[in-house]
């Protein structure tokens, strides 16, 4: 009974982290990104390397966190954003959560980076339906090295690069399940919009999503 306890708790957790209005801001989330990305760029010689992000169509940038005792439960929200021939596109809102069983004790908060590097990882972001890292697009953990060279074929659709507790690393997440936040995007945007429309520009970024296409833009 008393694990039965724990597992509802969990589950009561990831709904409200998917229930909370919080979970819709959008705003909150494309700040958290702009954090995100200086932070990874920050570590010496171990950031994303400058040739990766440069070939990249696009990026999903995402904080999640974990929880539990004996089971655990997982949860997490951000954006993806992707390059246009007009620059970077406005940022659609992606989430994503689980259950499993495991020894975790507590809570963990880890930050992750995807790099699109294909036009197809773009486009399977872009649907409204939810993407399975390893399912519809092959996934690997990325390179580390600030001087690997550009234009290197990458060996898969999407690289992931993780932060948790001050430690670095590529990190495949294969069988991760994400989706559209359609929710947050109307917020955002302020009428009903697909994540189509933002990620192949034909919405107008808005202005207040200004400082992370202009970080971006130096990619």
């Amino acid at each position: 009974m008393r694990t039965l306890g724990v597992w509802f708790m969990i589950l009561t957790f990831g709904m409200a982290l998917y229930a909370t209005p919080a979970f819709a801001d959008l705003e909150d989330d494309v700040d958290q990104a702009y954090t995100i990305i200086n932070r990874f760029q920050e570590l010496p010689e171990k950031g994303i390397p400058q040739g990766i992000l440069k070939d990249a169509r696009g990026l999903a940038i995402l904080t999640v966190i974990k929880a539990g005792f004996v089971f655990s439960g997982r949860g997490g929200k951000g954006i993806v954003i992707a390059r246009t021939s007009h620059g970077w596109s406005g940022p659609s809102a992606i989430g994503t959560g689980g259950a499993g069983f495991g020894l975790q004790i507590g809570a963990e908060v880890t930050e992750f980076v995807l790099v699109l590097n294909t036009d197809a990882a773009v486009k399977a972001f872009a649907q409204d339906a939810n993407v399975s890292l390893g399912g519809d697009v092959s996934v690997a953990a990325g390179p580390i090295g600030r001087n690997l060279e550009a234009g290197v074929m990458p060996v898969a659709a999407v690289y992931t690069y993780s932060r948790s507790q001050g430690l670095f690393a590529g990190l495949s997440l294969e069988g991760t399940v994400i989706g559209v936040r359609s929710d947050a995007n109307a917020e955002y945007y302020g009428h009903p919009v697909s994540a189509n429309n933002i990620l192949t520009g034909k919405v107008q970024p808005p202005p207040k999503a200004a400082k992370l296409r202009q970080l971006l833009a130096k990619y």
